[in-house]
């Protein structure tokens, strides 16, 4: 079982279907992430990277929009960009309107030069964030460390549903 297949496990909920989409520069993380999400016996042996984007279906559990936004810790001289897009993102006619929560994954912590979940928070503005619910969660996609955090977060702020639609974007 994944990860979003436990949760709805452990909280008993029905099927529904919700949509995440799942954003970040590439070579962030968001497959790997994707990838952790799904149930083991569906987990790709090798990640490779991805050109355009993915569309997978995952279990949880509430019933709502959410956005999961990857950046790469280690990756400091292409946070200002990571910025860039994500004010972007939240500054469109989509998404600007909506309350959906954001969770961010301060993903590659495992690289001795990243920076902390706190720092990423910090060069990202994030505290400027007024409109949404957002968390931040230092993660290592690989192991799959921290990941579980960010989803009882977005349990938490009313992510319902048990079917995900995610989408993975790359800029």
């Amino acid at each position: 079982m994944g990860l979003l297949d436990k949760l709805t496990g452990w909280l008993g909920l029905r099927k529904k279907e919700v949509n995440v989409l799942c954003l970040g520069l590439d070579n962030s993380g968001k497959t790997t992430i994707i990838n952790q999400l799904k149930p083991s016996n569906t987990q790709a042996q090798e990640i490779v990277p991805t050109i355009g984007f993915n569309i997978e279906k995952f279990k949880s559990s509430r019933e709502s929009h959410a956005i999961i936004f990857v950046i790469d810790s280690g990756d400091k001289l292409r946070m200002v960009v990571a910025k860039e897009e994500l004010d972007t993102l939240l500054n469109h006619e989509d998404i600007r309107s909506k309350k959906m929560p954001v969770l961010f994954f301060a993903n590659k912590m495992d690289l001795r030069d990243a920076v902390s979940s706190v720092k990423v928070s910090q060069m990202l503005s994030l505290e400027n964030i007024k409109e949404k619910p957002w968390h931040i969660c230092a993660s290592d996609a690989i192991k799959g460390e921290g990941l579980q955090e960010g989803l009882v977060w977005l349990q938490e702020n009313k992510l319902h549903s048990k079917y995900h639609h995610v989408e993975s974007l790359w800029w």
